[in-house]
């Protein structure tokens, strides 16, 4: 049951990214309204689409987790640190690369995911 639950929060990751990008950030992105940050849109659609992302990055992270607790025999606690550490990493990365490091999430993101490597190792 564990791996229908993580195939399923695979394909709502999938269909989130796509058919929000198609669907709901190109069309706000054309309002000429949004709130001009540092001078103009282009950090505010930024954070919005790397936001928007990083939710997809968590989804999958989760099936992670739910394909370790489903395999017999894994040590949980050291998986689950481990995936809980890729997915800062992997957040820290969206956030640093799409505000081309002005947001700065990914200091904090990144400071997470080494604590979770740490303690995955080291523990």
């Amino acid at each position: 049951m564990l791996y229908i639950a993580g195939f399923l929060a695979i394909l709502i990751g999938c269909a989130h990214s796509f058919l929000g990008e198609k669907y709901i950030l190109v069309r706000l992105f054309r309002n000429k309204n949004l709130p001009q940050l540092l001078g103009s849109d282009w950090f505010t659609k930024r954070t919005l689409r790397f936001a928007w992302h990083i939710t997809t990055v968590a989804w999958w992270g989760f099936a992670a987790i739910l394909f370790l607790f489903a395999s017999a025999g894994q040590n949980s606690q050291q998986g689950v640190l481990l995936v809980v550490g890729a997915v800062f990493l992997i957040s820290g990365m969206f956030s640093a690369g799409f505000s081309r490091g002005k947001h700065l999430s990914w200091v904090v993101f990144w400071a997470i995911s080494a604590i979770c490597f740490y303690a995955a190792i080291y523990s």
